[in-house]
C-alpha cells in the first residue's frame, strides 16, 4: 500500500511517503528492528523472547505476565512482518506525529496496541469456538497499533488516497472501513493462518474510542489551529512577508 500527500500538505512531503522519520516513529522502528535482528541472530532466543514477552492471555491471567499487553507489540515472525509493519508506521503515523507532537503519538500508539491485546485477552474468555485456542495461542506484532494508527490517519485525513497494491487509489476513511471489515469477518472465524485478526479489530476500536474522548476532541480542535498557523507562517514565507522587516536589508518593504 502506499499514500500520495499532496505538495502543499507537508514542508517534508515527498514524492514517495511523507517523508524523514519523526523522532517517536524513529524510535519504534529502532527498537522493533533491534529486537528483530537479535531473534534472527539468536534463534534460541527467539523462543525464549516469544514466550515471555509475546501476548499469551493464558500467561497473563495465570501467571501475572502484565507486560505482556505491550511487549507483544515489539517481536515479528518474520522479516516482511516487521517491514510491512513499520513501513505502515512510517507512511501513515509520520504525518500525525508531526500535529500532535511525539509526546501524544506515543501514548496513543501505546493505548491503540494495548487495547488490542486487551480484547484478545477479553475475547478469549467468551463463549465463542476459537476462545480456548485463542488462550493459549502466542499473538505477536504491532500490527494492532498500526491499525490504529491507520484509524487515526483517516480520521483526520479522511479523503487522503492510499494506494492499495500501488494501483488503486481508495480515500483513507474506506480504507480503513474495508480493513476493518475484513478483520471483522476473519475474527469470526477465530485466530488462522499465523493473523491475529482480532488484535487488528482491537486496535481499530482501541483507536476509536479513544479519539472520540474528549481527549480527542480538545486535541482536534488543537491541531485545527496550529495547521492554519502552520499555512499563514508558510504563505508567509512563500510571498516573502515578514512581521518586521530585516536588520540585514534596510530597503525591504514591511508588507
Amino acid at each position: 500500500m502506499r499514500s500520495r500527500y499532496p505538495s502543499s500538505t507537508s514542508t517534508f512531503a515527498s514524492s514517495f511517503g511523507p517523508g524523514p522519520l519523526t523522532p517517536a516513529i524513529k524510535a519504534l522502528v529502532a527498537a522493533n528492528a533491534a529486537v528483530f535482528v537479535v531473534s534472527f541472530l539468536v534463534p534460541a532466543l527467539d523462543l525464549a523472547l516469544q514466550r515471555t514477552f509475546g501476548l499469551q492471555p493464558q500467561s497473563v491471567i495465570e501467571q501475572l505476565r502484565i507486560w505482556q499487553l505491550f511487549t507483544y507489540m515489539f517481536l515479528h515472525g518474520s522479516f516482511f512482518h516487521v517491514l510491512f509493519n513499520m513501513l505502515a508506521l512510517w507512511m501513515f503515523g509520520v504525518e500525525l506525529e508531526r500535529m500532535w507532537g511525539s509526546r501524544f503519538f506515543t501514548k496513543f500508539y501505546f493505548i491503540a496496541g494495548g487495547g488490542a491485546a486487551l480484547t484478545t485477552l477479553l475475547l478469549s474468555f467468551t463463549p465463542l469456538p476459537f476462545a480456548d485456542q485463542l488462550y493459549r495461542s502466542v499473538t505477536i506484532g504491532a500490527s494492532g497499533a498500526v491499525y490504529g494508527v491507520l484509524l487515526a490517519y483517516a480520521r483526520y485525513f479522511p479523503h487522503r488516497p492510499i494506494y492499495l497494491y500501488f494501483v488503486f487509489p481508495i480515500p483513507a476513511k474506506y480504507f480503513v472501513m474495508i480493513m476493518g471489515a475484513i478483520s471483522l469477518l476473519s475474527s469470526m472465524n477465530g485466530p488462522g493462518g499465523g493473523v491475529a485478526h482480532t488484535t487488528h479489530l482491537g486496535g481499530l476500536v482501541a483507536a476509536y474510542l479513544y479519539l472520540k474522548s474528549g481527549t480527542g476532541t480538545n486535541l482536534m480542535a488543537e491541531i485545527k489551529y496550529r495547521y492554519l498557523k502552520w499555512r499563514i507562517n508558510r504563505m508567509r514565507r512563500r510571498f516573502d512577508v515578514y512581521s518586521g522587516g530585516r536588520v540585514d536589508d534596510v530597503d525591504r518593504h514591511v508588507h
